[in-house]
Formats: structure tokens, C-alpha cells, sequence
């Protein structure tokens, strides 16, 4: 029997992560990328060329770790 892994946020908080995630996502739109797609093509791939560098957009977004990020986003989603 296999142990269930814990994983914990490192040193960002959420309200930084979430200032990031919209930066980018104000960046991508801006520039007329359908930002959704973009975002969620970085976090499957991790390659940067995703996203824009519009705004500084690609090197806010390689700061965040991508696992806090979906940690972040399903918290979010699921709202618990």
C-alpha cells in the first residue's frame, strides 16, 4: 500500500501567486491570446514561450511554482 503524499505551499503566499496569475492573464488578453489556453498550455508543458512577455508576463509566471499554482487553482475551484 502505497502512503498519500503531502505537499505544502513553499515561501509564496496565495495573494502573491494570484497577482501573478492575473498579470499574466491581463497580459496574454491584452495581446490577444486566448489566455486560458495559454496559461493552462505552461502548467501541462512548463514551457515558457506560452506566455507573453507583454508586461513582464513569462518572467513573473516562472517565479511561481507550478504545484503550488494548481494547488492554488483547485482550492479555488472546489472552494473548500
Amino acid at each position: 500500500m502505497s502512503e498519500t503524499k503531502q505537499f505544502s505551499l513553499g515561501n509564496q503566499n496565495e495573494q502573491e501567486i494570484r497577482n501573478i496569475l492575473i498579470t499574466t492573464y491581463d497580459a496574454l488578453a491584452e495581446k490577444g491570446y486566448d489566455a486560458y489556453s495559454q496559461i493552462v498550455g505552461y502548467i501541462l508543458s512548463e514551457d515558457p514561450t506560452y506566455i507573453t512577455t507583454h508586461n513582464n508576463a513569462r518572467n513573473l509566471i516562472r517565479r511561481v511554482d507550478r504545484f503550488e499554482l494548481l494547488q492554488i487553482l483547485l482550492k479555488e475551484y472546489i472552494g473548500k
